[in-house]
């Protein structure tokens, strides 16, 4: 490098530094200055604005440091107000400080306030007045310019969130409280939480501890003349205070209290809001209070005054309005920002604080008559005697979508000075200089609109206290005056624990009398701390971001009262002896009522409540009641009671009744109280407990019997005679034993209570159920043989060779099990039968005039044209047999081949298909004789063989679920023969292919082998014996009377049955008195709430019912293996009810769509009058109402279409040919709406060749004469027809979604029967006056409730609090 070049740098360098140098520097200078101003005395100036009436009230705070210039005074004045600098002038108002009231200050001097004559730590008041006699100029451009930041930030009320209430469970409280007090420690009485009442809890201890509102409340008396007290607000709240003061519990109930807001037991399980709750219930006590001496207290006591305002800044002009108030909502964090106001006067401060409406929020102005610039803001002119604060800290989190609560720290004071907040304008935060927006409008602000004000401008009479007066001088003096006096003192926090979704009040309350802090907390009252008060501002430890109060505590308080500390208005609570009269009576009369609960309580406490039982003597019902007796009251005393208890008085006399100690789960006599009737019950209960081990039994005689002894350690015996040559088990009876006894000695006790020989005498007990043990062995004690306390057993003794026989294969052994296992059950039978008349009109129906039944078998053996049968497509769904036995069971199964569309009822018995199904079953009987059982070898006929009706869905799931799960496997073949699962481990194949081998080999399946071999449903076994002979199994039948209302004309049959039978075999012994064979009736089980499920699997047995259990026959053609029942809907897409049911239909697997649509024909002629083509409706998925899928007539069910039980689909008739041809095309159900004329076309449906949006544009287009590119389209929401209010189409559809296919979010159309609405873009919304939207909403309400859907699309609310006035709430049907 060159030195000449090095010499050039040079200069460059040192500017480069000095620059660097002046810059620090002057950062310094200013660093000193903010230190400077930080550190010395502030001057605080509050100017007035004299230049016109309606700037007059109004005031300008500024807050500078002493050394400010009094012309820099001047600019921020003249910037604050919206005036040009020069203007105007300041002079001093009255003030201790003043000087000179007439010289107007130098705007242009450089003076510091200081040596001006202003006081730092002092208000200083100035007035703003003309110059030279001209107003002020005032700021057109400048002045918007200046605060445009201030429109993008905002402080104040936000919309109210909903009510948040108390749930059960909410985060405990982190509060070092020193141990729970009782009340005799703290002199205070809890609340009990009712279920979600603590909200209440925490508001009512509030009242009761504020001086003026308990004094108040008791100088109010209840007339009873004129209102019933139970809906008396007022009276109730009295009864609870006096309760609260008075009583000696730990804690009151508030039912009382609820019950007159009209609240039933389901309000307490709602979650509200305590600064709702507060609002409602001020507002119901003003209600009540009308024309009596506390009519004004609410506002007396806790009303305010604010003005709300809005100030031209172009002609100053200015509009307002006075407003009151109850509360003051404070935000937590201003909106938008991510910092939270550190305490409650800086949120005050905001909460006053201007904000400015220009640009597209300017304000019309009446005097300008244009929209103008304007400032809008908040002013208090009065604060209430209570003051109270609401720290909003439920919001809503738009990013979420979800409302959340705000956890973080806001500190606030125990004495609050509300002087600088009162008749203060633009006094800026120092965190932000945005503002609220008010109104008596905004939700949530301080604004009530339940108070009767007068917005007009008469109230400029009286704005507050700083109005009263015409002079301005004196208006300030009053205004310096009350502000002197508004110091506030905090005694009660209410606190909220939990979040947003739910939580726990309670309430931090000081005491008046002691100056004490307690903890209201529900039923629980103890001392706190003011340390505990300050765990109350919420958040956490660290620095305040966004996301700090998600790390929050969750316990911080919510409300905040205040009382006004004024020594002439600041009340004691009333003594004793200043209570009104009505009080001292009101304190006697609950005092009397509390000292009667205590007697009831300890009444209740020496009460014995233990379960009753007595079997009537006359009715032989056992009977079941509560015995409640005073635990000094003698055993002969209790059954006296017991006695009229039972009501016996009519069925024995009382000294053949006795009572005795009895389990009634064994059903076991422990022991009966001989010789000690005048034993106290307390003694021969073991004494006073909630729950007892045992109960107790009134025992009854016969006058000329006597009472057996029953002893401690025996065991009680059921004894039944067993008669073999009747084969009859006699009924119990009861015999007392001990567990040492031998058997041989317990056969010596049985012999002398039955008079029957021990000798010869066989003893069987039956230890659990069917496990029949027969005692044998003479010198086994009876316990070593399982006795307990409650046992059974059956006796035989005769001379019979029985006795010689093996136990197991003896008589006694198998009619003992046959009683184990017999049951009772109550048929109800079709009330008309077909009989003779039936198989008549068959025979008549398939052989012609003249013909006979052979030649109607032989028509139906040939060709039927196209209509293949469901037997046929069965046949070929399954593996054909080639075992030569099966073949001729098949040759003699084929008169029953060709029942293919037998009707699923016996109302359409004269189908073609049905005459050959009953020629085929009455081919080898006598016509006349209906009633005798047919052969079984000539049943062979039957369509049971190999079928298996465990795959016959249309049992119900109720139904199901109760057979036992050893015969729920189900065996279902593909059309394919492919092998299925079973749910035991086995395929299909395996399990049909070992029954062929067993009918190859001849052997006869036994029930053990059909138990094991539960996939097949055959009522015959491959020998052609039915299993019901396989192994015999009892069943006996009578006529029975049913009572009363069971039906008229009703035939019933009391079946005795073992429940170890099949279903099938069931039937077919129920055959004779059904009067037709078992394939043509339905078996339902009738359950408690008479409700009816069929039964349809023939393998099972009877082991799910149990006795009496009511079977209902119907008749009607059973399923066969791979038929479901179908219901078939029709579908009406323009009819207010779109789903109407058609018929019950019976499909197969294999069947193909136009095979079933062919089977409907003939059932929709006859059923439902419709005269149909096959070609001119369609079947299409039925989805609860939705249309899905539509079937092609080529696919096959099970393979194409899946099919289940209670299937259901839709029938629709179309207008012309099909033209849904392919899977590949989509069928969307559109519909034009016409904004102009308010209404929506009917349905017309759009198929579609593919997913595209443009297609489904162009088709639109095509069907309604709307341009291609003015097509705007969107997807109908919930259940078909997707019915919306016109009212809200317009707006709440998405309409015109950004995609390209319809498959895709948010439309996800991905199959048949989506509905399409569209409109065209460029056709304008008809504008509708008041009255005929008024007269379309009543329409579209009626229109939508009738069909079911809401009027309006928007998620559940939450339920509103109310209390209701006349105690009950009013049924208002229309609301929401």
């Amino acid at each position: 490098m060159v030195p000449s070049e090095e010499n050039q740098l040079v200069p460059k360098e040192d500017m480069f530094w000095n620059c660097r140098q002046s810059i620090f520097a002057e950062m310094k200078k200013k660093f000193s200055q903010v230190e400077r101003a930080a550190e010395e005395p502030r001057v605080l100036c509050i100017i007035q604005d004299t230049t016109n009436s309606k700037t007059v009230n109004e005031r300008v705070t500024i807050n500078l440091p002493a050394s400010t210039p009094l012309k820099k005074l001047f600019e921020d004045v003249a910037l604050k107000v919206g005036y040009v600098n020069g203007t105007f002038d300041l002079m001093w108002g009255n003030g201790d400080n003043v000087i000179d009231t007439q010289t107007p200050l130098d705007q242009n001097s450089d003076k510091t306030l200081l040596d001006a004559g202003f006081e730092p730590g002092k208000k200083n008041f100035l007035h703003l007045t003309d110059k030279d006699g001209e107003q002020p100029h005032l700021m057109l451009e400048s002045s918007s310019a200046t605060d445009d930041s201030a429109q993008d930030r905002f402080i104040g009320p936000l919309p109210r969130e909903g009510s948040v209430g108390c749930s059960n469970d909410y985060v405990s409280q982190s509060y070092s409280y020193s141990s729970v007090l009782s009340k005799s420690e703290t002199g205070y009485v809890g609340l009990v939480n009712q279920a979600m009442t603590c909200y209440l809890n925490s508001l009512l201890q509030t009242l009761f501890m504020t001086p003026e509102f308990r004094n108040a409340l008791y100088k109010w008396e209840f007339e009873e003349s004129e209102e019933d007290p139970v809906t008396s607000i007022p009276y109730q709240l009295q009864r609870l205070f006096v309760l609260l003061q008075t009583s000696k519990k730990r804690a009151i109930e508030t039912t009382d209290v609820t019950r007159s807001f009209g609240w039933d037991s389901s309000e307490a399980w709602q979650q509200h809001d305590v600064q709702e709750l507060c609002r409602v219930m001020f507002d119901a006590l003003e209600q009540k209070w009308k024309q009596t001496e506390q009519a004004d207290l609410i506002n007396q006591l806790y009303q305010g005054k604010l003005k709300d305002y809005v100030r031209c800044l172009e002609c100053g002009y200015e509009g307002w309005r006075i407003d009151t108030y109850l509360d003051i909502p404070l935000v937590i964090r201003p909106y938008g920002s991510s910092q939270a106001f550190a305490s409650v006067e800086e949120a005050l401060h905001a909460f006053i604080q201007p904000e400015i409406l220009d640009g597209p929020n300017q304000y019309f102005c009446e005097r300008c008559k244009k929209k103008c610039d304007a400032r809008k803001g908040l002013r208090f002119l009065h604060f209430p005697y209570l003051l109270t604060l609401q720290l909003k800290r439920f919001d809503f989190d738009y990013t979420t979508m979800h409302r959340i609560k705000l956890n973080d720290r806001m500190t606030f004071p125990e004495e609050l000075d509300m002087s600088v907040f009162i008749d203060v304008e633009d006094e800026k935060s120092p965190q932000t200089e945005s503002c609220t927006d008010s109104g008596a409008e905004n939700e949530g602000s301080c604004h009530s609109d339940q108070m009767s004000n007068d917005f007009s401008n008469d109230d400029g009479v009286d704005e507050g206290i700083c109005l009263e007066s015409n002079s301005a001088a004196e208006r300030i003096s009053k205004a310096g005056s009350e502000k002197s006096s508004l110091l506030y003192e905090l005694f009660s926090v209410m606190v909220h624990s939990g979040s947003a979704a739910g939580g726990h009040y309670y309430a931090c309350i000081k005491s008046f009398s002691d100056d004490q802090w307690y903890s209201f907390n529900d039923q629980h009252v103890s001392k706190i701390t003011q340390e505990d008060i300050k765990k109350t501002y919420g958040g956490s430890s660290g620095s305040r971001g966004y996301y700090s109060s998600a790390f929050a505590s969750s316990t911080n308080a919510y409300m905040l009262i205040y009382r006004l500390k004024d020594p002439t208005r600041n009340a004691k609570f009333l003594e004793a002896n200043e209570y009104p009269e009505h009080i001292k009576q009101l304190v006697q009369k609950e005092r009397e009522l509390e000292e009667q609960e205590k007697r009831q309580r300890e009444i209740e406490r020496n009460t014995c409540k233990i379960k009753l039982f007595c079997m009537h003597p006359t009715k032989q019902i056992m009977m079941e009641n509560k015995l409640e007796v005073h635990k000094d009251r003698t055993l002969k005393e209790a059954v006296e009671i017991a006695y009229k208890l039972m009501d016996l008085e009519e069925a024995v006399p009382l000294d053949c009744c006795r009572l005795v100690k009895y389990d009634e789960f064994h059903d076991y006599l422990e022991r009966s109280y001989e010789g000690e009737e005048d034993t106290p019950m307390g003694l021969l209960l073991g004494g006073v407990k909630s729950t007892y081990m045992f109960d107790l039994l009134l025992e009854t005689r016969r006058p000329d019997q006597i009472f057996q002894c029953y002893k401690p350690g025996e065991v009680m015996v059921k004894v039944h005679v067993v008669d073999l040559k009747t084969e009859s088990v006699a009924p119990p009876i009861s015999v007392r034993a001990y567990l040492n006894q031998t058997v041989s000695e317990f056969k010596q006790l049985i012999s002398k209570a039955t008079n029957l020989p021990a000798e010869t005498m066989r003893v069987v007990l039956e230890r659990c159920y069917n496990d029949l043990r027969l005692l044998n062995v003479s010198s086994k004690t009876l316990k070593a043989e399982g006795f307990f306390r409650s046992n059974k057993v059956f006796i035989e003794s005769s001379e019979s060779l029985d006795r010689h026989v093996a136990y197991t294969e003896s008589h006694l052994w198998k009619l003992l099990d046959r009683h184990a296992n017999t049951i009772r059950l109550y048929v109800s039978l079709p009330e008309q039968s077909p009989g003779p008349q039936f198989r008549r009109t068959v025979y008549q129906k398939s052989s012609g005039d003249s013909g006979n039944l052979d030649e109607a078998c032989e028509r139906v053996k040939g060709p039927v044209g196209n209509r293949k049968s469901v037997e046929a497509i069965l046949e070929e769904s399954t593996e054909k047999l080639k075992s030569l036995s099966l073949r001729q069971q098949q040759e003699g199964n084929n008169g029953d081949s060709s029942k293919s569309t037998e009707a699923s009822d016996f109302e359409n018995i004269e189908s073609p298909l049905n005459e050959i199904d009953s020629s085929a079953s009455a081919e080898n009987r006598e016509l006349e004789n209906q009633i005798q059982i047919s052969d079984p070898e000539n049943l062979q006929s039957e369509e049971r063989s190999d079928s298996d009706v465990n795959n016959d869905r249309s049992t119900s799931s109720v139904d199901s679920d109760i057979l036992s799960s050893s015969h729920s496997s189900d065996t279902l073949c593909n059309v394919d023969n492919a092998p299925l699962p079973l749910a035991n481990g086995l395929d299909s194949h395996s399990i049909t292919s070992s029954r062929r081998s067993k009918a190859n080999q001849g052997k006869k399946e036994t029930w053990d082998t059909a138990e094991e071999d539960s996939g097949t449903d055959s009522e015959y076994d491959e020998s052609g014996k039915s299993r019901g002979e396989a192994q015999y199994m009892y069943f006996k039948a009578e006529p029975y009377a049913a009572d009363e209302g069971s039906g008229e004309g009703q035939k019933w049959l009391m079946v005795h049955v073992d429940k170890r039978i099949t279903l099938s075999a069931f039937k077919q012994h129920l055959e004779p008195f059904v009067g037709v064979p078992s394939p043509h009736f339905k078996v339902f089980r009738v359950y408690a709430s008479n409700q009816e499920f069929e039964s349809v699997r023939l393998n099972e047995t009877l082991s799910s019912f149990s006795d009496d259990n009511k079977i209902t026959i119907r008749l009607g053609r059973a399923l066969k293996k791979g038929e479901y029942r179908v219901k078939v809907y029709q579908l009406l897409v323009n009819e207010p009810e779109p789903c109407k049911f058609l018929l019950d239909a019976v499909f197969a697997k294999g069947m193909t769509v136009r095979q079933s649509k062919e089977e409907l024909l003939p059932q929709l002629r006859e059923q439902c009058g419709l005269d149909l083509t096959i070609d001119r409706f369609r079947l299409r998925k039925k989805t609860w109402k939705n249309p899905g899928t539509v079937f092609l007539d080529y696919h096959i069910y099970e393979e194409d279409i899946n099919i289940s039980s209670n299937w259901e689909v839709f029938l629709e008739i179309l207008d012309g040919a099909e033209k849904m041809k392919s899977m590949s095309q989509l069928a969307v159900l559109s519909r034009r709406w016409r904004p102009s004329e308010m209404k929506l076309d009917s349905f017309q449906e759009v198929v579609l060749e593919s997913s595209s949006v443009e297609e489904l544009k162009e088709k639109l287009s095509e069907i309604s004469g709307i341009p291609l590119e003015n097509i705007e389209f969107a997807k109908g929401r919930g259940t078909f027809p997707c019915d919306i209010s016109i009212l809200e189409i317009h707006q709440d559809l998405d309409w015109n979604p950004k995609v390209s296919t319809l498959n895709v979010w948010p439309l996800y159309i991905c199959d048949d029967g989506a509905v399409i609405f569209y409109r065209d873009k460029t056709e304008e919304l008809m504008e509708l006056t008041d009255e005929q939207r008024n007269e379309l909403m009543k329409k579209e309400s009626s229109r939508l409730q009738k069909t079911g859907h809401r009027v309006t699309y928007s998620p559940r609310k939450e339920k509103a609090l109310k209390i209701y006035l006349d105690g009950a709430p009013n049924k208002d049907l229309t609301q929401d």
